[in-house]
């Protein structure tokens, strides 16, 4: 589903008669459904101030709407289909929300200047943006240690931490004597045990034993001189077998199994934490990404049909597969013959004269609707 914000010039008719024309032309025929837009009388200030703007409307447009992406994307990772589905903004969806979208004048008087305007919503976005990557850094450090935890306490033998199932009986250090830890897939346990004596001299016969085993591996020990561990290590490379080493864990290091759940607890709290937070940036966002896309509108507006403000504004929600047909009648309604004016093929008089506004002869921006909720 897409949503186009449109204004179209009045060419001294009523507002009224250019609202009926549209829904006669288009809403009439099924080709889209259209509500009303309602602009606020903004603050105009000078063309040149307009003209400066038109290119910083077009960038902050295109910023808001990666910070809506990224609060987009945790909110999935945290909570999935059900907590997108969940999403609203202002406590609406975003469907009925961009159909009757309302000025909100408390959060963005429109006693100020435009720039200030702008400058305020993007002031605001950014923030949000700024306290986004805090909330997924900490989430994305206790999701690290819970997988450090788990690594070393569940994996698989051949990435888990060896020192979680050794026991000091596994172990001979002597002075010339050692234990050497192997990982072999349980398929080659019988090759292993032909085999490990003949990977170097001075390998102590019978003294593989078997630490433990997953699905996968086995973990086995082996009892040689020290001086050939490295030859022994090479050996065992070649046959694809994973010497590990042994670290016995620091006193205090090992994590018990409250303190284990307890990172688990906060993990999943500050997941949901997370989850919510978004919840309500989402709506933050995505209202400050209609209103500068409002205040696009106007601006492109005015430049587009001059002074004072002469247009009727539109929320046109086109029909599945009837976008071309739509904007061929939108032209031909509302373009008074000058269409060709306004193609974009790379000729038109109308390149460069509105910033990056969609090229139609009326005003036309489309809402992004892929980075709503709902919207994949």
């Amino acid at each position: 589903m897409v949503y186009w914000l449109v204004s179209l010039q009045l060419h001294n008719k009523r507002k009224d008669a250019v609202w009926e024309l549209l829904q006669e032309r288009t809403s009439a025929s099924m080709l889209c459904t259209n509500f009303k837009l309602d602009i606020p009388g903004l603050r105009v200030g000078t063309l040149d101030s307009l003209m400066a703007l038109s290119d910083e409307l077009s960038k902050s447009s295109t910023m808001i709407e990666a910070v809506l992406a990224k609060v987009k994307r945790q909110v999935n990772e945290s909570g999935g289909a059900k907590a997108m589905a969940a999403l609203t903004v202002e406590g609406v969806s975003t469907d009925l929300y961009v159909q009757r979208f309302h000025w909100d004048d408390a959060k963005f008087p429109t006693r100020r200047l435009l720039k200030d305007m702008v400058d305020k919503i993007t002031e605001l976005v950014s923030r949000i943006d700024d306290d986004l990557k805090v909330k997924v850094s900490e989430l994305n450090n206790l999701k690290s240690q819970m997988s450090q935890v788990t690594r070393k306490a569940q994996g698989s033998l051949a990435v888990r931490d060896v020192a979680t199932v050794v026991k000091p009986h596994h172990i001979i250090d002597t002075e010339h004597l050692a234990t050497v830890f192997v990982v072999v897939s349980k398929f080659a346990l019988r090759d292993w045990e032909d085999s490990y004596t003949k990977m170097a001299n001075f390998v102590v016969p019978r003294s593989s034993t078997t630490v433990a085993e997953d699905n996968d591996y086995a973990l086995v020990t082996v009892v040689l001189f020290k001086r050939v561990i490295d030859d022994f290590k090479a050996a065992a490379r070649t046959k694809g077998y994973q010497v590990r080493e042994y670290n016995p864990p620091a006193e205090g290091a090992e994590l018990s199994l409250a303190q284990i759940e307890q990172l688990k607890h906060d993990m999943e709290q500050k997941k949901t934490d997370v989850e919510q937070w978004c919840k309500t940036a989402y709506s933050e966002v995505f209202s400050c990404y209609m209103h500068m896309l409002v205040v696009q509108l106007f601006v492109e507006s005015i430049l587009r049909y001059g002074l004072p403000p002469n247009f009727q504004a539109a929320v046109v929600r086109p029909q599945d597969k009837a976008e071309g047909r739509l904007r061929a009648e939108l032209e031909a309604t509302f373009g008074s013959g000058k269409t060709h004016y306004w193609r974009d093929d790379g000729s038109s008089l109308g390149a460069g004269l509105v910033g990056d506004a969609e090229l139609h002869p009326y005003v036309s921006l489309t809402v992004n609707m892929d980075l709503a909720a709902g919207y994949a």
